[in-house]
């Protein structure tokens, strides 16, 4: 978490109102609505689509792009086909002035535990069911191997939903782009698993009600 820093006066922000502003090295969006402040990222989390120009309606942004909505109070989707929210920054008012503290910022690093991996893979979305790969049981275990120059190997055994499922290229590519950006990693390493075979009963409860399936 970093200081608070004044990015606007509340007068800049019509109620209700958005305004898209750098703050660091990220765009964040500050919304106004019913006489409160919100910020999140100016990211759309379904395919990087501008937030801030998207239309508000309520506490809800949509993405211009394909129209994901985003509730502003805490960044989480409400709609598809985004599935996994956008950062959400704390905000205070002073007198006057609009204050933002930003998460996640360079420095704030997590640990590089099995758990971290798990929680990286999450923002690998399938691109036909628009759940990502955790939430569907795809990943059949992760695990992590120390190398001699202090940075570790990154192991995932995976699973597709059907042995000819034409999205693993996507699915495999995406996830070693995603957990090689972490701290520390050195390679990764995804090795496709097909048993036993993936069944809709390894899917989380998250998942079941994004697909209505009870």
């Amino acid at each position: 978490m970093s200081e608070f820093v004044k990015v606007a006066n509340v007068s800049d922000i019509p109620d209700p109102g958005k305004i898209t502003l750098e703050v660091g090295d990220r765009l964040v969006v500050v919304v106004h609505v019913d006489g409160e402040f919100y910020c999140i990222d100016d990211v759309c989390t379904h395919d990087g689509g501008p937030l801030g120009d998207g239309e508000m309606c309520g506490f809800e942004l949509a993405c211009p792009r394909h129209g994901a909505k985003f509730d502003v109070r805490t960044g989480v989707p409400s709609t598809m086909p985004a599935t996994e929210p956008t950062e959400s920054h704390q905000l205070k008012i002073q007198g006057e002035d609009v204050l933002v503290s930003l998460n996640n910022q360079e420095g704030d690093t997590m640990a590089l535990t099995e758990d971290a991996v798990m929680e990286e893979l999450k923002k690998v979305i399938d691109p036909e069911l628009f759940v990502n790969i955790v939430d569907l049981g795809l990943i059949y275990g992760v695990s992590i191997v120390d190398r001699e120059d202090e940075q570790k190997d990154v192991k995932i055994d995976m699973t597709m939903t059907s042995p000819a499922c034409p999205a693993g290229p996507q699915l495999i590519g995406n996830s070693k782009q995603i957990v090689g950006q972490m701290e520390d990693v050195c390679e990764v390493e995804v090795k496709i698993v097909l048993d036993p075979p993936w069944s809709p009963d390894r899917m989380t409860d998250d998942a079941r009600d994004q697909l209505g399936i009870f």
